[in-house]
């Protein structure tokens, strides 16, 4: 199944100064985004010609020199292999047989091999979940006393085929664990939306983050599953290829606006590589309830990154298939609320979202309101001195036109 729509690409609502354009322009111009203005999205379910369906999600962004594309499966733990290439007829390839044997590699290609200029991947291994209660942000271990964690290498999930919206350029992995003795997901499940975008917008819900046609969202949502603790507190962890024997970097941005997340003012992100690369782009908050807002969010701790033995994590067919057995992983946690507040106790209920892309990071601007106050702020002083200097010129005026009587 598959839909399309043109759509377009920006830096995202920013000026840059013209040396800050021209160096991008220079960067840029190895990954063939030079007079990009719109992309070819599509979304498609890769058939398994040899037996069941499974979930393998292709996402393909066309544009005139380029092609960027996702792919999302459920094979294994969550993940998603990320590619930039410089043409705009690159392919994806996949061979069945290889993807779905013990020795995958070489089951998943882009084509031809030579345009790749970026590639990449992100795998979610497990959900985490901590007892926090008579806990207190002070002690060493704010979380808690941590419980077994859930691996996403065994859950069942949804058939994407069901969920996939060509309206919208979204679908959604919908899953349980297969073996849950105490029923905990009885009535609960975890969800995966991926969505994709035609232009350059924000969702109507918080976080808002901004969006290009180079990128597409995450919405990680917790719903109904029963706590094993009377204030637990959940978390990811997330997996992804270091670039070389370096992990990649995260990087946090603060700023005065908090227009489009309440009491939000800080954007993280973490980079593969130097700009232009692949990116994933996320605001430290979660929300207890739908929609989000101020009253129920969560605060989001990511913790550093570090390496990791692949061996020690669940393994996900599609990366191997991808880039092969040889490679350096790093890890890195992501705690959703604290032993105060609101909690996922409260409704029985979580989300969270991040950007994925490649190229530039999409930059937040000042919003209107932001810029209003500042107008205000800065004119009025201005408005002031020429309200002063109109009188005193009146004053003189006046002044100057008495004539004396002899």
């Amino acid at each position: 199944m598959r839909g399309s729509v043109e759509c377009s690409w920006g830096w995202g609502h920013c000026a840059p100064s013209p040396l800050l354009l021209w160096t991008l322009l220079l960067f840029a111009a190895p990954f063939g985004l030079l007079g990009e203005k719109t992309r070819q999205v599509s979304l498609e379910v890769i058939p398994n010609w040899l037996g069941p369906l499974q979930n393998l999600l292709h996402i393909r962004a066309v544009g005139t020199n380029s092609t960027l594309h996702y792919v999302w499966s459920s094979l294994g733990p969550l993940a998603v292999v990320m590619v930039a290439t410089n043409t705009p007829h690159s392919t994806l390839s996949v061979n069945w047989s290889l993807l779905l044997s013990p020795e995958p590699d070489g089951g998943l290609m882009v084509l031809p091999k030579d345009s790749i200029q970026f590639s990449s991947a992100l795998v979610f291994t497990r959900l985490l979940e901590f007892d926090s209660t008579n806990v207190s942000d002070t002690v060493a271990k704010p979380l808690g006393r941590p419980y077994p964690p859930y691996s996403l290498a065994d859950f069942s999930w949804n058939n994407i085929t069901d969920s996939l919206d060509p309206a919208t350029l979204s679908a959604t992995f919908q899953g349980h664990p297969m073996n849950d003795p105490t029923r905990t997901f009885a009535n609960g499940s975890l969800a995966f939306r991926v969505q994709a975008f035609s232009r350059s917008s924000r969702p109507a819900q918080p976080p808002r983050l901004l969006h290009t046609a180079d990128t597409c969202q995450l919405e990680v949502a917790l719903v109904g599953a029963s706590p094993r603790g009377n204030r637990s507190l959940f978390g990811l962890e997330v997996a992804t290829l270091g670039q070389g024997p370096d992990c990649p970097s995260m990087q946090e941005q603060h700023s005065i606006d908090d227009e489009y997340a309440p009491a939000v003012f800080q954007l993280d992100q973490l980079l593969w590589g130097s700009l232009p690369s692949g990116f994933a782009q996320w605001r430290p908050v979660a929300y207890s309830q739908k929609p989000g807002g101020r009253e129920s969010a969560l605060p989001c701790q990511a913790s550093p990154l570090h390496p990791a033995l692949a061996y020690s994590l669940p393994q996900s067919p599609i990366v191997r298939a991808f880039f092969g057995s040889q490679n350096n992983f790093c890890a890195f946690n992501l705690t959703f609320g604290a032993s105060t507040g609101p909690g996922y106790w409260d409704q029985h209920y979580l989300s969270w979202s991040m950007l994925l892309g490649v190229g530039f990071p999409p930059v937040d601007g000042l919003s209107p309101l932001v810029l209003g106050i500042m107008a205000v702020a800065l004119g009025a002083p201005g408005l002031m001195l020429l309200g002063g200097g109109l009188v005193l010129l009146l004053h003189h005026k006046k002044y100057s036109e008495y004539q004396s009587i002899n």
